[in-house]
C-alpha cells in the first residue's frame, strides 16, 4: 500500500521533464484572474535535434488562475507552430528521418494531457512536416496546426563540388544520404 503513489508520481515528474529543451521566448496575456497568474498564450522555441539549422516556434494556449498555482489547471487545445532556417546551412541525415519523430511534448495539464509536435519527412520533395496537436490518454482533440519546410526555398550556403558522394546539396539544405 506504501507504494500506491509510486507510478503515478513517476509519471507526472517523467511528464514534467519533457519539452525542457526548449526557450521561452514571451507570452500575451488574454484573460485577467484576480488570484494567480492571468490566463496567456506563450511562445517557446526549440531546435530539431535531428535538424541542425532548423528552429520551430511554438505557441500556445495557458490557463492561468488559482488552479494553475496548484498545478490543476487544464489548458486549452490551441496551438501554432512555425519553423524557419536559422543557419546559413541545414544538415540533416535523410535516413534518420525516415519515420515520424515526437520533437517536443510538454504537459497541458497536471498528467492527462500534452501538447506535442511530431515531424515527418517528405523525401521525393525534400520537405518538413511539423504537426502540432494535444491528447488525453482518453480522447484527444482534432485542433491541430501544420508547419512546413522546404529545402528547394532556401539558398545553398557552400559549393556543392565540397560535397561527398554519401551527401546532396538542395537549396541550404546538406542531406545525408548514407547510414
Amino acid at each position: 500500500m506504501k507504494n500506491q503513489w509510486l507510478i503515478p508520481t513517476l509519471l507526472a515528474f517523467t511528464l514534467a521533464a519533457c519539452g525542457k529543451d526548449s526557450d521561452k521566448i514571451g507570452e500575451a496575456s488574454t484573460v485577467f484572474n484576480m488570484l494567480g497568474k492571468n490566463d496567456r498564450i506563450e511562445i517557446e522555441a526549440f531546435d530539431d535535434p535531428d535538424v541542425q539549422g532548423l528552429s520551430c516556434f511554438l505557441s500556445y494556449a495557458k490557463k492561468g488562475g488559482l488552479k494553475e498555482t496548484v498545478n490543476l489547471e487544464e489548458d486549452a487545445s490551441d496551438a501554432s507552430v512555425s519553423c524557419v532556417q536559422t543557419a546559413p546551412q541545414i544538415a540533416f541525415n535523410e535516413n534518420a528521418l525516415a519515420k515520424p519523430r515526437k520533437v517536443f511534448k510538454r504537459n497541458a495539464s497536471f498528467a492527462f494531457k500534452s501538447l506535442q509536435i511530431v515531424r515527418y519527412y517528405d523525401p521525393k520533395r525534400k520537405a518538413l512536416a511539423y504537426l502540432v496537436y494535444s491528447d488525453k490518454i482518453i480522447e484527444g482533440s482534432p485542433k491541430n496546426s501544420l508547419s512546413a519546410f522546404s529545402c528547394h526555398g532556401t539558398v545553398a550556403a557552400q559549393a556543392a563540388s565540397a560535397l561527398t558522394p554519401s551527401q546532396q546539396q538542395v537549396g541550404a539544405c546538406l542531406i545525408e544520404t548514407a547510414r
